[in-house]
């Protein structure tokens, strides 16, 4: 997850929660070895455990009330789920999707036209049927007509078995689902990306654009993230570095960047991106085998547009981290600036104040 499809609210009435988030900062800081082990940061909730194992997070911020907006997580086994939690970390038992096979990553959008009406959706890579599976929100109703089939005609091994997901709303409307596998091509077309739209019946159906972006073969690659406002998607090839492309696929299939290649202590994990403005801001990467994030500038530098600069390191208290999302919006009384989800290897999701990770390096919204 990745993902960073976030709406631009105005501050409604705000919940009042128990717990809350210390002082952030608006000072900027270019300097990432002043940054670099920092005091590990602590969740100010955890959520409810999952029954067997979480993965990937996605955040729905309700546009009506954004204090009940849900968080969207994976429960990754052959019997597995996408279980839905409130802001309090709690099980909203009647929204959790279960019977799915091994579902991988999740990620949403807001307003793909189904039945002439624009629709919330989560998607998830469920990585057993080799299928996408898409729910309407905030009721996580199918509307996907039991699935649907990508890379379709891959024989590799492993080269349908889904992974990473992510959704890019480009300016037109357009919107496009973007997909990993366990494995890949190391001549290019890991990725493909298919056009979303109605198939008529109220259904999602997936039209293939195009497929793209570099593989190592080290590892694999599994999260995936898009920047809606500059148009970009990037991919943790794991053990290697962040991959950036083009969202657009009429802008061509060449590899803008890679960031991140050194200073990991093993795989590159979740992606997500923290905004400031349609233009700057934060990509955080997860460095799994360290439990922490590394954070890259948003945008580039005078020379290069797509030169990334490593500001800070932040550890956290979640374990072995995959996934994560972020969005700016001010949700409630405890996510004033923005909420930072991330997975735990104990079945939990943590869930982060923005400004409790923005510290003293960061800015916030």
């Amino acid at each position: 997850m990745k993902r960073t499809n976030i709406y631009c609210l105005a501050p409604l009435a705000l919940l009042l929660l128990n717990v809350a988030c210390k002082p952030g900062t608006s000072t900027n800081q270019n300097n990432a070895a002043d940054a670099i082990n920092t005091a590990e940061v602590k969740p100010v909730i955890i959520t409810e455990p999952v029954k067997y194992d979480t993965d990937d997070p996605a955040i729905w911020v309700n546009p009506v009330d954004p204090a009940k907006s849900l968080v969207i997580g994976t429960d990754k086994d052959a019997d597995g789920a996408l279980y839905v939690f409130d802001l309090n970390g709690k099980i909203i038992k009647d929204k959790v999707v279960r019977g799915l096979k091994r579902p991988n990553n999740v990620d949403l959008a807001y307003g793909l036209m189904l039945n002439g009406k624009p629709t919330d959706i989560a998607i998830t890579t469920e990585r057993m049927t080799h299928k996408l599976r898409i729910f309407s929100l905030p009721d996580m109703k199918p509307v996907d007509n039991g699935g649907i089939d990508i890379f379709v005609g891959e024989t590799g091994n492993e080269y349908r078995d889904l992974m990473g997901i992510s959704i890019y709303t480009a300016k037109d409307g357009k919107m496009y689902a973007i997909a990993g596998r366990k494995n890949g091509p190391l001549t290019g077309g890991y990725l493909w990306q298919y056009l979303l739209g109605d198939d008529g019946r109220g259904n999602v159906k997936a039209t293939l654009v195009r497929k793209f972006g570099e593989y190592s073969g080290k590892k694999e690659i599994e999260s995936i993230a898009v920047d809606n406002e500059l148009g970009y998607i990037y991919y943790s090839d794991e053990q290697t570095g962040v991959r950036q492309y083009y969202a657009d696929p009429e802008k061509g299939n060449k590899q803008l960047s890679i960031m991140g290649t050194t200073g990991f202590k093993a795989d590159h994990e979740g992606i997500s991106i923290y905004k400031l403005s349609d233009t700057t801001g934060y990509i955080l990467v997860s460095d799994q085998g360290a439990n922490r994030f590394q954070i890259f500038s948003r945008e580039g530098t005078t020379q290069n547009p797509y030169e990334h600069k490593l500001l800070k390191v932040v550890n956290v208290a979640a374990r072995q981290s995959d996934g994560s999302d972020v969005v700016n919006v001010p949700l409630n009384n405890t996510f004033k600036h923005g909420l930072f989800v991330v997975m735990s290897n104990d079945k939990t999701f943590h869930y982060y104040c923005w400004e409790d990770i923005a510290g003293k390096g960061l800015k916030v919204k």
